[in-house]
């Protein structure tokens, strides 16, 4: 509570008649400061945020699962390694049905379905079964450009006949017999170049290998896809 001076003394006349001033009452506390509600209630609702902030990224980093990648661009048809593929760590969204590290066993062996680029997830849809188609044959790589492939993509597996076309200069009608063929099966294509041309590498029976490797040598070579079952 606040104390004052009581009866002060009147001040004493000036010169010409005139009184000084008064003294001001004396207090013992100054004037108290206002206290802000609107700011202490957003200071409040911050904290409160940030907290709710902070769990949401906990809960968040807790709910990230290791799923499989592809490591760089994969061809359609080429069969999958370990070296294809890379883990990445996501967060779960059942609107995604990447494949788990854990069932990597799955995906190693089979052929791309279509073409990966690097950085997509792998589903069960990115890839095809196939039967391992080297075993016991030897690879070659088949230089193809435009009309010498079908039109429709090749993919790891599918069972191939490799004809060898006619020469430059020989005249087609004075050819006679048919042209001589060797069975094969497609292990992967390459992407196109700037040219549209591919590299095909072909399973061949270690007999026949040198003979299409000839054939490739020299652009007389043109691959047929037989009918898929």
């Amino acid at each position: 509570m606040a104390r004052s001076i009581s009866q002060p003394r009147p001040a004493p006349a000036a010169e010409g008649g005139r009184q000084q001033p008064a003294p001001l009452p004396v207090t013992d506390s100054g004037p108290r400061r206002s206290r802000r509600p609107m700011v202490v209630a957003v200071g409040v609702a911050l904290a409160a945020l940030g907290g709710l902030s902070a769990a949401y990224f906990v809960n968040q980093a807790g709910d990230r699962v290791s799923v499989i990648a592809v490591a760089h661009d994969i061809p359609a048809g080429k069969v999958i390694t370990s070296d294809d593929l890379i883990a990445a760590s996501v967060v779960a969204d059942p609107a995604l049905k990447p494949v788990p590290v854990t069932r990597s066993h799955d995906i190693l062996g089979k052929a791309a379905a279509a073409d990966l680029p690097a950085g997509a997830l792998v589903t069960d849809r990115s890839v095809r079964s196939g039967k391992p188609v080297a075993a016991g044959k030897d690879i070659v790589g088949v230089l193809a450009k435009q009309g010498q492939l079908p039109a429709g993509a090749l993919q790891a597996g599918d069972v191939v006949t490799v004809v060898q076309t006619p020469g430059q200069g020989q005249d087609d009608a004075k050819s006679t017999g048919q042209p001589s063929t060797i069975g094969a099966v497609v292990v992967q294509v390459s992407a196109p170049d700037a040219n549209g041309v591919r590299v095909v590498d072909l399973a061949v029976s270690p007999v026949e290998a040198p003979t299409v490797a000839s054939w490739a040598a020299t652009g007389r070579v043109a691959v047929v896809l037989k009918g898929r079952s």
